[in-house]
């Protein structure tokens, strides 16, 4: 050691000694210092003690070089001789030793001290440390569990000793989670809850404890305060998922929004902000984020991809159209083609979306394909197919659902489902029942062909045979399923009463809210077919009370109000919700369209109609409901050629679908119309 080094050591040596409690008469400040001890041992004691501590620290600034380790333990092991009350000397030992890598030593200096004061909470944490470094990394489920069992162990003692130690605390609630101790862990947490009710770690553990569990209410109760306290990216983020996997996504948009620049615009920051403005139906909102990162990435085909859907739903077409050709300049994927059909047929423009699905089928023909290629052009089949059956070519959709069989033989029931579902969507209903008898004598144990036979049964009108089939399943009496099934049927045979006896065994049947909350709303559906409009609106109302976003209750409780006349701004209003919380449905287009026909908005009503039609395809009601709008607006010919439609279509309809007295509703309409056109001639 040079000349200087020795001067600053001695001299430092030197300032711990004069500035040491000594005069006070305590050792290192926590214990008195025995009467017997004389002065000179405890000034040597300190000393030796200081000279210790200084050569402790010179170790660790030079990597535990062994001349200044072994020194500094020669020196506390002498102020321990000469002083061996003061527990804080063999406790700084204790720590040199653990510093150094001297576990064995460390654990046994430690002990020694708990053997001389058992309520000596350092040496209980300097053991309980120890142990918890020997646990292994439990991210990589890689655990020492005996070193785990000990390290709580001594943490447990710790906080017997000194309740309100918080970090102690905290350490036994992370050790007691490793083990798996979900109560241990959440009584750790509560306890230091208790003395700091701010204290982020453990409002922290108790909410992620919360999500492991599931139930993201109360950990985000737990981790909202500590955000808005404390906006640390870590924190904020951790709330936003859990927003998202509680489906509060418009909560959790937020979140991500303000994680933005706590986290430097990150890329997936931005990705998962747009994801859930997306899942909240904040349209517009995700568009300029999609925009945004697409702008950034020009290059990127599935962010133009996501731009386009998202104007598609919003109904601006040449925007989405824009944003397809921008993809299309990049990239020739297949995927940018399919994006294009989906768009035309939402456009309604469906005989176009075929000939593009037929194409990309035609360019990607071989001989033979491995599995992901197979799997892919199953996938492209079965939306030729489904686009073919929207469009009424009911043979070619058949045709393109028994191409998935020849791909992949395994499929062949579910084909014949499809097959069979696509003949009853063609109002073909006695081949729809051909076809089910065969496929079910085929399959005699599939049970999605033997609901889909009753299913066809009653389309037929034969309730009777429907609910006898149903009946025979196993288990039926207590299968939710088949129950809902059996409900529909007998509302469609107008057996009410029996129909609420099969609801009430479902609900009981029924394990979680969502399923509960779909026999209100069936049972809504079955009061309004009865006409107990008061009962209906009860149950959807009740619907609405733990789903205010629930787009099929809002719906059908607007169109209620507006087939009767009654309510028809809260009508407009609830209609107008649910289209935007899905835009371009069919249906809720018709109900948009009859509420504006009867607030007397007749040019508004006309296009929503249409766009409905263009949705719903040849449905009766919408044709009545525009044959309506057009013949206040004085369009008689129109109106004529919608109500002849309507007729047309309520013939065709389902024999279990047949109204006689809606029919002749109808008809008497369109023969007032004839004759108000023939009164003009």
């Amino acid at each position: 050691m040079n000349g200087y080094a020795r001067t600053a050591l001695i001299s430092l040596g030197l300032a711990c000694v004069l500035t040491s409690p000594l005069a006070s008469g305590q050792a290192f400040g926590q214990t008195p210092a025995p009467s017997s001890l004389k002065a000179d041992d405890r000034s040597s004691a300190y000393y030796n003690f200081a000279m210790a501590h200084l050569y402790g620290e010179l170790a660790s600034a030079y990597g535990n070089r062994g001349e200044y380790v072994n020194k500094a333990i020669d020196f506390y092991k002498q102020a321990m001789k000469l002083d061996p009350g003061a527990s804080a000397i063999g406790e700084e030992l204790a720590e040199l030793y653990i510093q150094t890598g001297q576990l064995e030593r460390a654990t046994q200096q430690a002990n020694d001290l708990i053997k001389t004061d058992p309520n000596n909470a350092n040496a209980h944490k300097i053991i309980a440390r120890i142990y918890s470094r020997q646990i292994g990394d439990p991210d990589q489920g890689k655990v020492d569990q005996n070193m785990l069992k000990l390290a709580i162990s001594e943490y447990q003692k710790i906080v017997q000793i000194s309740p309100k130690d918080v970090e102690s605390l905290t350490m036994l609630a992370r050790l007691l989670n490793v083990s798996h101790d979900a109560d241990g862990t959440e009584k750790a947490y509560k306890s230091i809850l208790a003395i700091d009710p701010n204290n982020d770690d453990a409002l922290t553990g108790l909410a992620s404890m919360y999500a492991d569990r599931g139930d993201f209410v109360n950990a985000i109760a737990m981790l909202k305060p500590v955000a808005e306290k404390n906006p640390d990216p870590r924190v904020v983020t951790t709330l936003a998922e859990l927003y998202d996997q509680n489906k509060e996504y418009s909560n959790a948009a937020d979140m991500w929004k303000e994680a933005l620049p706590l986290t430097n615009d990150n890329i997936q920051v931005r990705k998962r902000y747009a994801a859930s403005l997306v899942a909240s139906n904040r349209a517009d909102e995700a568009v300029k984020v999609f925009q945004d990162l697409a702008n950034d990435d020009p290059k990127n085909v599935e962010l133009q991809l996501q731009v386009a859907e998202l104007l598609g739903r919003k109904r601006d077409f040449a925007g989405a159209h824009a944003a397809l050709a921008k993809a299309a300049a990049v990239s020739n994927v297949p995927g940018i083609k399919i994006a294009e059909a989906e768009l035309l047929d939402a456009e309604g423009k469906t005989p176009e979306a075929i000939k593009i699905v037929e194409g990309v089928l035609a360019d990607s023909k071989k001989s033979n394909y491995n599995d992901q290629e197979r799997g892919q052009r199953i996938q492209l089949v079965e939306m030729l197919a489904h686009l073919q059956r929207n469009a009424g070519k009911t043979q070619d959709a058949i045709a393109s659902f028994r191409m998935i069989s020849e791909l992949n033989p395994a499929a062949a029931s579910k084909v014949e489902l499809q097959v069979v579902d696509t003949l009853v969507n063609g109002h073909e209903y006695k081949a729809a029942k051909t076809a089910a008898d065969a496929a079910l004598k085929k399959f005699p144990n599939d049970r999605l062909l033997m609901l889909e036979h009753a299913l066809v049964l009653s389309e037929n009108g034969l309730f009777d045979g429907a609910i006898s089939e149903l009946r025979g399943l196993p288990d039926a009496g207590k299968d939710r399923d088949i129950l809902l099934q059996i409900a529909q049927i007998q509302e469609k045979a107008r057996r009410f009463a029996d129909e609420r006896k099969t609801l009430d065994a479902a609900e009981a049947a029924s394990t979680n809210p969502q399923e509960k909350q779909a026999i209100l709303f069936l049972r809504g559906a079955m009061y309004e077919r009865e006409k107990n409009f008061d009962a209906a609106e009860q149950q959807f109302r009740k619907v609405l009370a733990s789903d205010p976003k629930n787009p099929g209750a809002l719906n059908y409780l607007g169109y209620m109000f507006a087939d009767r006349n009654v309510r028809l701004e809260e009508a407009q209003q609830m209609i107008t919700q649910a289209l935007n919380l899905d835009p371009g449905n069919g249906a809720y287009l018709d109900s948009l369209g009859w509420v504006h026909f009867r607030l007397n908005k007749l040019d508004q009503a006309a296009g929503e109609l249409q766009e409905a039609m263009a949705k719903s395809g040849n449905d009766p009601t919408v044709h009545d409901h525009l044959a309506e709008v057009y013949f206040k607006q004085g369009k008689i010919k129109e109106a004529i050629t919608q109500w002849e439609a309507s007729v047309a279509g309520m013939k065709a309809a389902a024999p279990s679908e047949q109204d006689p007295e809606e029919l002749s509703k109808v008809t008497k309409k369109l023969e007032n119309a004839k004759v108000r056109i023939s009164e003009k001639k």
